[in-house]
């Protein structure tokens, strides 16, 4: 087997578990309080990474040579994908479905891209750009639903809430779609770029992926309110939503360290884009599941094939 297809498998296996992630996603968070659940999903990333590193030291024949500059980078990246790209994105499948939060998820090659152009000075050909509007357009039509201020100003008026205040225009743009979505892609991006440059300098995958899933486990316990009560609130919490928000921490370490280890064989914007693939699994899979009550509209269909496309011109320019 070549490196490139053990990289193209490494990073379809990615695109299989960051699915079952986004599908559980929902079912768990109508169970569970998501603060609590997304504690639940990263303590769970720390111990079944752990876990897997230990059967690999016991089958390794030779020892670790340790890379302080690699493991910072690994730590740097938990900071931003496992703290805050996870819970931006979290938040947009909780608040509008697990369907177009993955629409979001494939953008970040876009900002990929920009962090290289920002930090390494590689300059955006009239390609790239023509992908980046490509992208945007596609966002915008996913995001953006027709109609949709005029039915619920029509649904406050017949239900009598017109009296109750009103959200400012602030929160109501930290509370779209088109924020979370695009701050969870921006985050994903960040993280992307530090962990293919880790994994580039010290070929441990598994151990990346722990460092990271532990550096945002101590970010979410350091800045998380109601500590003190944590353990009372996981004695009263459904049994059920924790275990969702389990399955869904094996799903997502598991999709992080194939992600990582397909980093080290195949290109680092090839990797991403098959594993951010998954609104291609996702929509059909969360219709037939019943977790998608919007019709797949031709605007939808659009939308994603505008945002494909795009990604597509970017990545294989």
């Amino acid at each position: 087997m070549t490196d490139t297809t053990l990289g193209l498998l490494l990073a379809t296996g990615a695109l299989l578990f960051f699915t079952a992630g986004t599908l559980v996603t929902q079912a768990a968070s109508r169970r569970l309080d998501l603060s609590l659940g997304f504690l639940v999903a990263t303590f769970v990333n720390v111990l079944f990474a752990g876990l897997v590193l230990c059967v690999q030291w016991l089958l390794r024949a030779q020892g670790t040579v340790w890379n302080a500059t690699a493991f910072a980078m690994f730590a740097l990246a938990g900071f931003f994908a496992t703290d805050l790209g996870r819970w931006f994105f979290y938040e947009s499948v909780v608040r509008f479905g697990p369907a177009k939060a993955s629409v979001f998820q494939v953008s970040s090659p876009l900002f990929t891209a920009l962090i290289a152009w920002l930090l390494l000075g590689e300059a955006l050909s009239p390609v790239v750009a023509a992908g980046m509007l490509l992208t945007v357009a596609g966002l915008v039509l996913v995001s953006v639903k027709p109609g949709a201020a005029r039915a619920a100003k029509a649904a406050a008026a017949s239900s009598g809430a017109d009296n109750a205040p009103r959200p400012s225009h602030r929160t109501r743009l930290l509370q779209s779609v088109l924020f979370l979505g695009l701050c969870s892609s921006l985050a994903y991006a960040a993280g992307n770029v530090l962990r293919g440059m880790g994994i580039r300098r010290w070929n441990e995958p598994v151990l990346g992926a722990l460092v990271g899933a532990v550096c945002g486990l101590l970010l979410h316990l350091l800045f998380s309110s109601g500590k003190r009560l944590l353990w009372q609130r996981l004695c009263a919490a459904n049994p059920t939503g924790i275990a969702f928000f389990a399955v869904m921490g094996v799903t997502t370490i598991s999709a992080q360290m194939c992600t990582i280890a397909a980093m080290r064989y195949i290109p680092l914007s090839v990797a991403t884009l098959i594993t951010l693939c998954t609104p291609l699994l996702v929509f059909p899979l969360s219709h037939w599941l019943g977790q998608n009550k919007d019709p797949i509209t031709a605007r939808t269909l659009l939308g994603c094939g505008l945002t494909l496309g795009g990604i597509f011109v970017i990545v294989l320019r």
